[in-house]
């Protein structure tokens, strides 16, 4: 089984493209409105894209109109990291693979959107595989 934690930098820019890679590795952000998953609502379980790990299902994806997937809750609570992301002069909460800990986005609370949660993981398309399949409950 592959520690994809130690997999050196030159290694992860072979395997992901270079707008993967700058979004992926160097915590980048995808334009809004373009992302493949934006505004899909197909069933299926979605994956990180550097590692294959089990991310997110389709059942608890929303429509945020943020321009960007949005879900109220990760697959499992291993499946994320969270932590304090201060760049870009504000304070927010980054979200990374628990896998490979490669950068999704960030996730954000008490916006007022009526999810379970009060949550939303806003998650770039770029990040993301989709399997489409049914999801039982």
């Amino acid at each position: 089984m592959t520690d994809f934690k130690l997999i050196a930098d030159t290694e992860w820019r072979n395997r992901l493209s270079a707008e993967e890679y700058r979004v992926l590795r160097q915590a980048g952000t995808e334009a809004p409105h373009v992302g493949e998953y934006t505004n899909t609502t197909t069933e299926g379980v979605y994956s990180c894209k550097a590692c294959g790990a089990e991310l997110f299902r389709s059942t608890e994806k929303f429509e945020s109109h943020c321009g960007w997937p949005s879900f109220f809750s990760p697959l499992a609570g291993e499946a994320v990291i969270e932590r304090v992301d201060t760049s870009h002069g504000m304070t927010r909460t980054e979200v990374l693979c628990a896998n490979c800990e490669s950068h999704l986005g960030h996730v954000f609370t008490g916006e007022g959107y009526n999810t379970p949660t009060d949550q939303r993981y806003c998650i770039n398309s770029i990040c993301l595989n989709l399997e489409e399949k049914p999801i039982e409950d």
